[in-house]
């Protein structure tokens, strides 16, 4: 298409919104040139005679009159070998390259590549000459970083037969074969473009269940709230709450293949925070960098409103991409507040109605669009492949009002809530997910994989525990929320009555919930040996403190004083069993010997345990 045929003029222009006119064929979603800088823009809106775009750069001095060019093209990303290992802004354009071409401030007008043009990709094709393929077929691979091997795929809307494909080093521009379809011959290429605001196909019917567990490290979402691989969740939290922490620890530790992790409309000093550590992480995995199988895509409060609207459709376009090459792939967005209202700024420009809190009437629509673009899922073409990309959303409420319109939509279509606490928080408790305010609507279907997965790992230890973890996983982890559930109504009289005036069975409770608390929710993260806990060592810390509440609540409810309890020397190692470098065998040692303890305490006084 003639873009030069396609020129039209600014009829106005109000902060990120454009009016033009005078371009007949105009479509919705195409990219649009505006002014003499050739400002990248996308048509939203098309009318009879004008149409409306939103500029992804900002407009100052743009001004009626100047001249407006259709391209023809839609927004799209670059698809392929170097997306990983790379730090964009909210359309897709590499941050270091702009800083190596114009400084360190972004200027207006800066046309750069996604990929890069001038590196070359060693190319290992796994078909022939002759073969036929379909879109979604695998026919060759790059080695992209250390960690990920680059599956090199064909269009999803593309099949026929291979006329040539050569072996050797490529840019991702280059011709490296020729492909027979029936429209004619297509040049097969390293990368593909998609459009951003499209989900990329998988096969028909081939969405899988969520049934296999995101492993995180940390024990409050494995245990009590977990999260699938293709689920979606959301953490909302008021400032200071530590979303941004736990999305780090999260990105670093959850068992995902590749990490996508959009800082949208943050603070520039959080995301610098985020750009200036993630290089400097280590995968526990590789004991590589961890940003070989990370992409960074930063787009900071003070940047274009319209491009931190795109920015999730880029990250998640992404995420599909590697989920089609069978990768698990985990999405950060920190934080869709910020993109919501990009949505309402946008809007109120457009001076549509207003609906609550002055969002879009069509807020819950694009929320939904974003998240339920997660899922695991079969991939197109040969051979098979499943991958999966879950979406965990933060949010950050005005005021840290649950009640406000974008957390409450987000809570209609993610599975797992985890609300991040303020008093907790300000109270040093991380992660601050609040236990009774929190939920998981994948627990049931996950309960089940959990028991499985550690069969082998209750007869390890049945010579102590007779085999109860793993087959009574669900039986534990009911137990210790009662003693949370049972222990927050209690803590609600003693501040009336003081704790010295209740039983001694409800004073026991409080001790129990204590320990759950600081050896079981509270977890460090970046200290060398909390920061990450295996699900062996959650489920041994977990069984600890069940045995510990049981046997003793045998001992009060026989006459014994509970003071008792709280001077046994082990609580202290209890309470910092979570660090022990021994792991589970240093657990079931000390769980030995609180056993022992309280034995004494019940032969002193001749009860039973």
């Amino acid at each position: 298409m003639n873009s030069s045929n396609r020129q039209g003029q600014i009829r106005w222009v109000s902060g990120a919104v454009i009016v033009g006119a005078g371009i007949p064929d105009i479509e919705m979603g195409e990219i649009v040139e505006l002014g003499e800088e050739r400002l990248a823009g996308e048509v939203i809106r098309v009318g009879a005679e004008e149409f409306t775009a939103q500029a992804y750069e900002v407009t100052t001095g743009l001004r009626p009159g100047e001249k407006i060019t259709g391209t023809g093209k839609r927004l799209v990303a670059e698809l392929g070998p170097g997306v990983l290992n790379n730090i964009l802004d909210g359309v897709g354009r590499p941050l270091e390259v702009i800083r190596q071409l114009r400084g360190a401030f972004i200027s207006r007008g800066v046309r750069v590549n996604t990929l890069p043009r001038d590196k070359k990709w060693h190319f290992q094709p796994t078909v022939k000459k002759g073969d036929s393929v379909s879109g979604g077929d695998v026919i060759g691979t790059v080695q992209e970083t250390p960690a990920i091997l680059h599956r090199i795929m064909i269009p999803p809307k593309h099949n026929g037969k291979i006329l040539s494909l050569e072996e050797g080093d490529y840019t991702v521009d280059e011709k490296l074969g020729q492909l027979e379809t029936p429209i004619g011959e297509v040049d097969i290429k390293l990368m593909q473009e998609w459009p951003i605001r499209i989900p990329r196909p998988f096969k028909p019917g081939g969405r899988i269940p969520l049934e296999e567990p995101l492993v995180t490290g940390q024990r409050v979402i494995d245990t009590f709230f977990p999260l699938p691989k293709g689920g979606t969740a959301s953490i909302p939290g008021g400032f200071g709450t530590g979303k941004t922490v736990m999305l780090h620890s999260l990105a670093k530790w959850s068992d995902a293949g590749v990490i996508v992790y959009i800082g949208c409309g943050e603070r520039g000093n959080e995301i610098c925070e985020v750009l200036t550590d993630f290089p400097e992480l280590i995968d526990p995995r590789t004991n590589r960098p961890l940003m070989e199988r990370t992409t960074l895509i930063a787009n900071t409060s003070n940047m274009p409103v319209a491009a931190r609207e795109a920015s999730i459709y880029l990250g998640v376009t992404m995420a599909e991409y590697y989920r089609d090459q069978g990768y698990d792939v985990a999405i950060m967005a920190d934080s869709t507040s910020r993109w919501a209202e990009a949505l309402r700024e946008i809007s109120g420009r457009l001076e549509e109605m207003p609906a609550e809190g002055g969002y879009p009437a069509y807020l819950p629509d694009r929320i939904a669009e974003f998240y339920e673009r997660a899922g695991r899922a079969m991939a197109l073409g040969q051979p098979s492949r499943t991958g999966s990309v879950s979406i965990i959303g933060a949010v950050s409420p005005p005021g840290g009002d649950f009640n406000e319109p974008v957390t409450i939509h987000t809570l209609r279509f993610t599975g797992v809530f985890w609300a991040l606490d303020r008093d907790l928080a300000y109270s040093r408790h991380f992660p601050a997910i609040h236990w009774l305010r929190s939920y998981s609507l994948y627990v049931d279907r996950l309960l089940g994989a959990w028991a499985h997965s550690f069969s082998d790992y209750a007869e390890k230890i049945a010579s102590y525990w007779k085999g109860r973890i793993g087959k009574d996983f669900a039986e534990l982890r009911g137990k210790a929320l009662k003693i949370l559930g049972e222990s927050s109504e209690i803590e609600s009289i003693a501040r009336i009555m003081g704790e010295s005036a209740l039983p001694d069975d409800q004073r026991l409770v409080l001790l129990s919930a204590e320990l759950i608390k600081e050896a079981f929710l509270r977890q460090f993260a970046y200290h060398e040996v909390d920061a990450f806990c295996d699900m062996e060592k959650q489920l041994a810390i977990l069984q600890m403190l069940i045995d510990f509440h049981e046997r003793t609540s045998v001992l009060v409810r026989n006459g014994v004083p509970v003071e008792k309890m709280r001077e046994l020397p082990q609580i202290k190692r209890m309470e910092r069993a979570k660090e022990d470098k021994s792991g589970v065998e240093g657990i079931i040692k000390l769980t030995a010997e609180i056993q022992d303890a309280i034995n004494r305490i019940g032969q002193e006084y001749n009860v039973s345990t």
